[in-house]
C-alpha cells in the first residue's frame, strides 16, 4: 500500500504519520508537490476526487481518504495500542472528542488559513474580515481546551487517542499560521509540550 502525502507542516498527513507511529506501522510515503499543484492533477483526483491528502491506496488499488477514516483502518490491521478507545464508553468518548477538536478547534484555523493567510492569497478569493474575525474564535476554542483539560492527562480519558492525535497537530500548525496558544493556557501547554515529547510526534 501506499500513503500519498505532503510534508510538515500540513496537519492532515502528519495525523496519520503520528498515528503509524504509534502503531509501530511503516507505509510507502509518497509526497505530492503542492507547489505544482500535483494533488489538485487528474492523476491524483483519480484517487481522491476532492485534489486532497492523505490518500490510502492499497494493493488492489481502492483508495481511503480523510485523515481519522485511514486511522481507523490501520487501527482494525493493529488493534495495539487502542487509539480509538477499548470500551464501547471509551470509544464513544474519543469519537465525540475527535469530532470536537475537528469542529471546535480545527475549523476557525482553516478559515484563517484560507482567508487571512498570505500563502493562500492565490488560491482562492480571500476575505480578509472574515479570515481575520477567526482569530477570535481560535482564542475561544483553546480557552475551552484548556479549561477541559482540567484534571485529565489527554483529551478523551486517560490514554493517548486520536483525539491527541488531531489537536496536537491543529495546534502545532496554528501556531505555524501565526495563531499561537496563549502563555496563561497553561494547562494546554502542559498537555502540548507532554504529547510533543513523545518519539510520535517528530513524524
Amino acid at each position: 500500500m501506499k500513503l500519498y502525502s505532503a510534508p510538515m507542516p500540513a496537519p492532515n498527513p502528519r495525523r496519520v504519520r503520528i498515528f503509524l507511529a504509534e502503531k509501530g506501522l511503516a507505509v510507502t510515503e509518497e509526497f505530492l508537490d503542492f507547489a505544482k499543484r500535483e494533488h489538485k492533477g487528474e492523476t491524483h483526483r483519480r484517487r481522491n476526487s476532492l485534489g486532497q491528502v492523505p490518500t490510502l491506496e492499497l494493493e488492489d488499488q481502492t483508495t481511503i481518504s480523510e485523515s481519522v477514516a485511514i486511522c481507523r483502518y490501520f487501527e482494525a490491521l493493529q488493534p495495539q495500542p487502542p487509539m480509538f478507545g477499548r470500551t464501547p464508553f471509551e470509544q464513544a468518548e474519543v469519537e465525540m472528542w475527535t469530532r470536537r477538536v475537528e469542529f471546535v478547534l480545527t475549523q476557525p484555523v482553516g478559515n484563517f488559513w484560507r482567508h487571512a493567510h498570505p500563502r493562500t492569497s492565490a488560491l482562492l478569493t480571500q476575505y480578509k474580515d472574515f479570515g481575520e474575525s477567526n482569530r477570535e474564535g481560535w482564542n475561544r476554542a483553546v480557552a475551552w481546551l484548556d479549561r477541559e483539560l482540567e484534571g485529565r492527562s489527554f483529551i478523551a480519558g486517560d490514554s493517548f487517542t486520536i483525539a491527541d492525535v488531531c489537536a496536537l497537530t491543529t495546534v502545532d500548525f496554528a501556531a505555524w499560521i501565526g495563531l499561537p496558544v496563549a502563555p496563561e493556557l497553561a494547562r494546554l501547554s502542559d498537555w502540548r509540550a507532554k504529547v510533543s515529547a513523545r518519539p510520535s510526534a517528530k513524524a
